[in-house]
């Protein structure tokens, strides 16, 4: 959802500032950190979405971004998690362009986060990468789909465009994934337009491809190991942040074995309540969706853990849907999957038990957790 990762990138580009200032000329980070300036485009109303092309950039737009997470398994039943996102933020707004006419000179930053799960061996690992939309080192397109920063991409096969590849690497790990994004795109929010905020323009364009398969390989200390799966893809664009009293979410991506899928955002105020912008959806096993509210979701805590950066976490959780019947026990795979980026989150691979209609049920997902340090 726009907010959620809104903040995220926004901190991590203010606190990257400096080390992208380094090469000449520096970046100016400090007016993404507000209000968007005059002449970005707004998500205000429901618009007609266009596949592929929405699958490309939005420059009219500050902000976006492409955010992959997945759960991988070998043959042998050895699991993986993964979670690779791709955020574009313009410095100046379309029409305006930078003053001079070096090739380093950019209107747009692209930054990207890359973890990999990996419960067998105990370990968590996270890695960032900030680059300028310049000299090729960073970029979008829609036709053939493409993303990428540096040697980070996700790319659409020469012959098949919804066939796409992500590939990936950092400190021992490596990705290499075919993504089959054949499926229809389910668009969260009032027909894709997803308000955060009483606070304009706290809104965004959001669409999901929960249910992708995966099939490729994990690269772990030079040993390759085949894996298949299911990834969720989840794309937005706006120009707006975080709404006033805002402070943080608890975000959930869940696939169940009967088909299913669930997304749940909990916006947090900072009184610790949930804010009424929280929403999500359910999609049945046959495609249809159903738009959640604050209110249809109940989200209890169950337990904590405390990350080595101090800030304590939510670690347990059960989530139930009354009206569709659906309870779920929700824990994470490894406790300790706190992103190192800046700034920190916890974003992490979990397993789901329980129960829809007195039939139980199984799934898997990813849970993500920010703005607890905020709050200590």
């Amino acid at each position: 959802m726009n907010v959620r990762r809104a903040v995220i990138a926004l901190a991590a580009l203010a606190a990257l500032a400096a080390a992208a200032a380094s090469a000449a000329p520096p970046l100016e980070v400090a007016p993404l950190l507000g209000p968007a300036p005059a002449g970005f485009a707004a998500a205000e109303a429901p618009r007609e979405f266009q596949f592929p092309d929405d699958h490309g950039p939005h420059p009219d737009f500050r902000q976006e971004w492409w955010y992959f997470t997945g759960n991988l398994e070998a043959a042998d039943g050895e699991r993986f998690g993964f979670e690779f996102t791709v955020f574009r933020f313009a410095l100046a707004p379309p029409g305006a362009r930078p003053p001079g006419d070096s090739a380093w000179r950019a209107r747009e930053v692209y930054m990207a986060h890359l973890a990999v799960t990996d419960p067998a061996r105990g370990r968590f690992m996270s890695s960032e990468r900030l680059e300028r939309a310049a000299l090729d080192l960073a970029g979008a397109r829609a036709r053939p789909f493409a993303v990428w920063v540096d040697d980070w991409s996700v790319r659409a096969v020469e012959d098949v465009p919804s066939s796409w590849l992500l590939r990936a690497q950092a400190d021992g790990y490596a990705l290499e994934l075919e993504l089959d994004a054949s499926g229809t795109p389910v668009l969260n929010g009032e027909h894709g337009l997803s308000v955060k905020s009483d606070t304009p323009p706290s809104a965004s364009y959001y669409y999901s491809l929960p249910r992708l398969g995966v099939r490729g390989r994990v690269i772990r200390g030079g040993q390759a190991r085949e894996v298949t799966g299911l990834a969720w893809f989840d794309r937005e664009w706006g120009s707006g942040v975080l709404g006033r009293g805002q402070v943080g979410w608890d975000w959930f991506a869940l696939q169940l074995q009967d088909g299913s899928a669930l997304m749940y955002y909990a916006l947090r105020d900072r009184d610790g309540t949930r804010d009424s912008h929280s929403a999500g959806t359910f999609v049945e096993p046959s495609g249809e969706t159903r738009p959640l509210g604050a209110g249809e979701v109940e989200v209890e805590v169950r337990d904590h853990y405390v990350a080595r950066s101090g800030t304590r976490y939510p670690s347990a959780w059960t989530v139930r849907v009354p009206h569709l019947g659906l309870e779920l026990a929700v824990r994470p795979v490894l406790a300790d999957q706190e992103l190192t980026t800046r700034p920190r989150y916890w974003e992490g691979a979990v397993d789901a038990t329980g129960s829809r209609a007195g039939a139980k049920l199984r799934g898997r997902g990813y849970v993500e957790l920010v703005g607890y340090g905020a709050e200590r």
